[in-house]
């Protein structure tokens, strides 16, 4: 990755409750800390809720406020599928794989 990109990963649920708050605060505490582009990965993610929707347009909104960005890649199955209902391709990018969404960030040449 490059050394301005940093990637979080999540898998399993992301439901409500107490999986869902440490997340948050996990990158919640990267964005505060400093973080201005973040690639959040659900590639190991079965399924998620509208907890868990809210939590990434939150801290999607909260990245922006501090002129950062926020990509999602990984999405499949049913999650791609709840994201296809909520229309979450407009609120946060969501690209293909770690690769698309580390070109894609704004200010960086795409390769491919």
């Amino acid at each position: 990755m490059e050394p301005d990109i940093a990637v979080f990963e999540i898998s399993g649920r992301l439901n409500l409750g107490n999986m869902l708050q440490s997340v948050e605060s996990s990158i919640r505490g990267m964005i505060d800390g400093g973080v201005r582009k973040l690639v959040i990965d659900l590639t190991g993610l079965t399924a998620i809720d509208s907890s868990g929707i809210g939590m990434l347009v939150s801290c999607g909104g909260r990245m922006d406020q501090l002129g950062g960005q926020v990509r999602v890649t990984g999405a499949q199955g049913p999650v791609a599928k709840v994201f296809e209902m909520v229309h979450m391709s407009r609120i946060i990018p969501i690209d293909a794989d770690l690769a698309a969404a580390c070109g894609n960030f704004s200010g960086h040449a795409n390769s491919a």
